[in-house]
């Protein structure tokens, strides 16, 4: 925690306004795009303070902790982005096809800058968290409590962060829980914390640049169409957003599902592999 908060705090207060006087004596405006670098740096600072923990006082691979280059297969990454998008895509879709949600128009402009917007906002956020909570901790209690334990306890901590964002409720930040183990449980499948970044990512830009929609009580202004609550906030999530609600639970849960069966005909398929080696030695 001490090596976080000192990455951390380099990243913010250091790095960063030095980076942006060099930007503004150089005469480059420091638009969108470019404050986004000041959340990169924050993951930079969170990169550098799993770096120090794990090379200089365990000395250990980045891949013990989920962030080594095995970990970067397109296919954990395909299925972690594929399982975020769905798990939310699919109960909102649902819920606008009830009319739970409505689409309403909003003012004209460019669909895909927006997206490729949000997409940079969205992208260093996302893996800030994952490190924070899915990366070296999480590595840390899976080992010495389980992955149970694990799960419980970042995923608490997870939604705790939540607290303060607008439009909270108890329910939202039941569902931010549901989402930590989600996560996690991405992470225990896959054996990687940039598998848990694509789904995290990939949950919050469906959210955002397709459906219209606030995330976690934070609204995005978008072209075109806005989605706006129909039905009551207990399965919509009224002005937290759909994932808020029961509904996206729902999609949760199945997500879960799915990862418990991916998981298990994983462990399976590598325990027949296991036992043919036994055989033919």
């Amino acid at each position: 925690m001490l090596a976080l908060v000192a990455g951390l705090l380099v990243a913010a207060q250091l790095v960063y306004p030095l980076l942006a006087a060099v930007l503004r004596a150089l005469g480059i405006p420091l638009n969108a795009y470019w404050l986004s670098l000041a959340d990169w740096l924050w993951v930079a600072g969170a990169l550098a303070a799993h770096l120090f923990v794990l090379r200089l006082v365990e000395r250990r691979p980045w891949a013990d902790v989920g962030l080594g280059r095995a970990a970067l297969r397109p296919r954990g990454l395909a299925l972690g982005a594929l399982l975020g998008a769905v798990a939310i895509g699919v109960p909102c879709l649902l819920l606008i096809v009830g009319r739970e949600l409505r689409v309403l128009p909003s003012a004209d402009g460019s669909w895909f800058g927006a997206a490729g917007s949000l997409l940079a906002k969205l992208a260093p956020a996302a893996l800030l968290e994952e490190l924070i909570f899915r990366g070296y901790p999480f590595m840390v209690l899976r080992e010495s409590a389980g992955p149970v334990a694990a799960l419980a306890a970042t995923s608490v901590l997870f939604g705790i962060a939540h607290v303060s964002n607008p439009g909270v409720t108890v329910l939202s930040i039941v569902m931010v829980v549901l989402a930590g183990c989600f996560l996690g449980a991405v992470v225990l499948v896959t054996g990687s914390v940039w598998a848990a970044f694509a789904t995290h990512l990939a949950w919050n830009w469906t959210l955002s640049a397709a459906v219209h929609a606030a995330v976690s009580g934070l609204p995005f202004a978008m072209p075109d169409y806005r989605t706006v609550d129909a039905g009551p906030d207990w399965l919509t999530g009224g002005a937290w957003g759909p994932e808020g609600g029961l509904a996206a639970g729902l999609g949760i849960l199945s997500a879960l599902a799915l990862l418990r069966w991916r998981g298990a005909s994983h462990f399976l398929e590598r325990g027949r592999v296991a036992a043919g080696e036994h055989a033919d030695g």
